[in-house]
């Protein structure tokens, strides 16, 4: 069992443990200030999930491994009854989790993700990440010049770039696993398995100006998670949480007490 690697996280609070899983690109970092607010009621895990952050890196990239990979933490923090929450990759995560693993969730937030499938659509990105080769953009003002040629969306670009940090002295790297996240690219989508359900409380988070949960979603939503709801956060897109923070934290704590 402890052979396995453990995910790397930051742990801070007292209490009932709530667990944060980042979306795709993402890391635990880009919850340390909902984290931090969190902490005053709950044990807080701000999870990396493999190939991202400072965890582990390995080839294989799906959910099933991702699962894994969670409850491997659970069971070396010896956690039990968690609320769990996911954004996007993973809220995915979490989905899994939750019908696979039912006794050991008590409560389950997804953000801005729904079960369907998604097509693979983060095509210009991964261009835009494999573009960049750090012997020749060796600063940050650099890359991010690079990278505005195939991202033009300047919030996008801000988001990726708090991957890259100083390997070793004048040397760049991703903090992520490039190499994998591209080759598995596709898995990245996958819907939840068919007939999966977890009957426990549910809150589905969207965003307001977000298309991945639409009233087209609400049947499989509910076919999953019967004992689900929907609240859309005002004036958000896609990073809901980063977008609306005072609405997401108010939601999410009216949902866990």
């Amino acid at each position: 069992m402890e052979n396995n690697p453990i995910l790397h996280s930051s742990i801070k609070g007292e209490g009932k443990p709530l667990l944060i899983l980042h979306g795709y690109f993402g890391m635990s970092d880009n919850w340390k200030t909902l984290g931090n607010q969190f902490s005053e009621d709950f044990q807080v895990h701000l999870i990396d999930q493999r190939n991202h952050g400072r965890s582990f890196h390995e080839d294989a990239f799906n959910y099933e491994v991702l699962v894994k990979d969670l409850h491997n933490y659970i069971q070396h923090y010896k956690l039990e009854n968690i609320y769990l929450i996911g954004h996007s990759m993973g809220g995915k995560t979490a989905m899994l989790f939750a019908v696979t693993y039912p006794g050991l969730v008590d409560k389950l937030v997804v953000v801005d993700i729904s079960p369907r499938m998604y097509e693979p659509h983060h095509n210009a990105i991964l261009a835009g990440l494999n573009s960049i080769d750090f012997s020749i953009q060796n600063t940050r003002k650099l890359v991010e010049k690079k990278l505005s040629e195939l991202i033009p969306e300047f919030g996008v670009r801000q988001f990726l770039m708090k991957n890259i940090y100083w390997k070793e002295k004048e040397q760049l790297a991703y903090r992520f696993n490039l190499q994998s996240l591209t080759k598995n690219n596709p898995e990245v989508g996958e819907a939840l398995p068919p007939f999966t359900v977890f009957e426990k409380e549910t809150l589905f988070l969207k965003g307001e100006k977000s298309n991945y949960i639409t009233e087209n979603e609400a049947p499989i939503i509910e076919a999953h998670f019967p004992n689900s709801k929907i609240v859309e956060l005002k004036n958000a897109g896609h990073w809901a949480h980063a977008e609306n923070p005072k609405q997401f934290y108010n939601e999410v704590c009216t949902f866990l007490n």
